[in-house]
């Protein structure tokens, strides 16, 4: 059951990134499907949370969550967390309006403003079986492949090769056992390595999990303007989506 105090609840928007049963264990929180365009503002009516944590989100079938949207979630008093995956994106992004972002991900797309989104992107199966992860994302063998060298198991002109192999796979296709039989690794040394495959979008999400309580009471302050107008094209995008664009404007936060 999610925390039902009179501050609101803690929203968590997840998918392939964790599994709901360990993320439930760290963080008593609202958990809700990756997040695309519009979910954050009918989020915020239903619910009227403290604090959203931005882990997942959604960007072919429908369209991904505005950046606009979040600015308007910071405007009415929700502190808004990202990490891991579309979330580390849009805090990178917004991080001087407020936005917080958790974990090595995040950090890593704030320095580097122009590195691919697609780093974080996976391929994943249906929200009924729970948006299973069908692919690795890069972010994951890049890290897996540095470790690799690190310990020794692989050279590193191995590892140059193998990341500019998973650099040009397509993040439908991209998995740690394709880049290394592309690479002309055995399937039985793959299986092998696959151990040794590192989670940081994981441990980024678990990170923001744990972190959210306190990040939700410190009301973080932007470094930039925060004032927040709808424009025509957001208003437009909304009721493009069939969701009303009258909501916008009729958020209370204590209802």
């Amino acid at each position: 059951m999610a925390d039902s105090s009179n501050q609101g609840p803690i929203l968590v928007f997840l998918g392939p990134t964790l599994r709901l049963a360990e993320a439930e264990a760290v963080l008593d929180a609202i958990y809700l499907q990756p997040a695309a365009q519009g979910d954050i503002l009918l989020a915020a009516h239903a619910f009227h949370p403290r604090a959203m944590v931005l882990i997942d989100g959604q960007f072919e079938d429908r369209p991904s969550v505005r950046h606009k949207e979040i600015l308007w979630a910071m405007g009415q008093g929700i502190v808004m967390i990202g990490a891991a995956s579309m979330g580390a994106l849009r805090a990178a992004e917004l991080d001087a309006f407020g936005m917080v972002g958790v974990g090595l991900i995040y950090r890593w797309y704030r320095r580097w403003r122009l590195a691919p989104d697609d780093a974080v992107a996976v391929h994943s199966g249906p929200a009924e079986l729970g948006f299973p992860p069908l692919t690795d994302s890069l972010v994951d063998i890049q890290r897996t492949l540095s470790s690799l060298m690190r310990r020794g198991f692989i050279e590193a002109e191995e590892r140059r090769l193998l990341t500019t192999i998973a650099l040009e796979m397509n993040f439908r296709e991209r998995s740690f056992n394709a880049v290394l039989r592309a690479g002309g690794w055995s399937d039985d040394d793959a299986r092998r390595l696959r151990n040794e495959i590192e989670r940081q979008k994981k441990r980024d999400a678990l990170l923001a999990l744990e972190r959210a309580p306190a990040l939700a009471r410190q009301r973080p302050k932007a470094r930039g303007p925060v004032d927040w107008v709808a424009t025509n094209t957001f208003i437009r995008d909304l009721e493009a989506g069939g969701i009303d664009s009258n909501l916008v404007n009729t958020y209370k936060l204590n209802p």
